[in-house]
């Protein structure tokens, strides 16, 4: 339902942006009112994210903000992955790290989780973000220690299975996993 409700939303701003002249069509918004690299919108209405680390205050509602939205992204493996990460490095990145950390928290859930697993190859464009970088090093050294290679899908398949794939035997169904 709110998926409906959010594209909605988007096809009424299409139709209202497109219908002035003067302003571009916007599909994609992140949350803090600016793009990210990594999309192609122009929003010619937007203002750029304000990071003020100048006094205590501001900087713990900054970095609050950060980990609730690395925490709280709605999809779990994603929120442990990125949660743990951002929680152990966010009070030491300055600015610029801040920034790299907004642009990941602005890709969307599957694709980001397929390109830190490396099931699929990340754009160009994610790949020189230093935040992306460390956070896959991260996930595929975990997978690389914790994880077989029989139970993970080769590079380019979708990571699916069912939890009684590799049981064949009598009492196993016949297929899928009922």
């Amino acid at each position: 339902m709110a998926t409906l409700r959010i594209a909605l939303r988007n096809v009424h701003r299409i139709v209202n942006t497109s219908a002035v002249a003067s302003r571009t069509t916007t599909v994609f918004r992140p949350q803090y009112g600016w793009v990210s690299t990594y999309f192609s919108t122009n929003i010619s209405n937007t203002q750029p994210l304000n990071i003020d680390l100048s006094n205590e205050e501001s900087k713990r509602r900054l970095y609050n903000r950060l980990l609730y939205r690395s925490k709280q992204r709605g999809f779990l493996e994603l929120d442990l992955v990125l949660g743990k990460w951002v929680e152990e490095h966010i009070h030491s990145m300055d600015e610029n790290g801040i920034k790299a950390l907004v642009n990941v928290l602005d890709l969307e859930n599957p694709d980001l989780w397929k390109w830190l697993t490396g099931q699929e190859q990340p754009p160009e464009a994610v790949t020189v973000n230093p935040v992306f970088s460390a956070v896959q090093q991260e996930v595929l050294k975990n997978l690389n220690n914790h994880s077989s290679p029989e139970t993970r899908a080769t590079r380019g398949r979708p990571w699916v299975r069912g939890w009684d794939d590799i049981k064949k035997g009598r009492d196993s169904p016949i297929t899928g996993n009922q």
